[in-house]
């Protein structure tokens, strides 16, 4: 198959996706990656398609077959590890999910999307301290409100030790 040809395909699975006829999209992809079965950016998008269609067990593989091939666009991998991350979470497997949430954030640390999905998943492992920390940093630095902005540098100070007492 030609690489316009596969472009054509990808282009018409997520037109497809778009309106609304993820299955159909599904059934493209599927072919897509018979066909090739190395690609990454087939492979992210066949992960991505699933996890739209709630089938989160089937999507992990192809996220991690994507996530391992090193040509991987970076605004995919962006989503193949925010996806996979989230998507081990869902499962209940929180340890993973921490681990790729975490490398999410240490290869995009302007993407505050990775930090808030780690605080869900520190949560989910009890790890209640570090999730508010997090959650406290990003809402101090990103939020709009005059009122957050007012008492930004008391909430990042408390942010470090909740449990701080003068």
């Amino acid at each position: 198959m030609s690489a316009r040809k596969k472009r054509d395909l990808l282009d018409e699975a997520g037109r497809l996706r778009k309106e609304g006829r993820p299955e159909e999209a599904r059934e493209r992809l599927l072919a897509l990656t018979a066909e090739h079965p190395d690609d990454a950016e087939v492979a992210y998008r066949t992960a991505w398609i699933h996890d739209v269609l709630g089938l989160e067990s089937e999507a992990v593989p192809y996220y991690e077959r994507a996530l391992a091939n090193p040509e991987l666009a970076a605004e995919d991998r962006r989503g193949a590890l925010l996806g996979l991350g989230s998507t081990y979470r869902t499962l209940g497997r929180y340890g993973q999910a921490v681990e790729t949430l975490r490398r999410g954030v240490e290869e995009f640390p302007d993407d505050g999307s990775f930090r808030t999905f780690l605080a869900m998943a520190l949560y989910n492992t009890d790890e209640h301290h570090e999730a508010m920390r997090l959650l406290l940093e990003l809402t101090a630095a990103t939020s709009q409100d005059p009122y957050v902005q007012q008492y930004r540098r008391a909430i990042e100070h408390y942010a470090k030790d909740l449990d701080e007492i003068e």
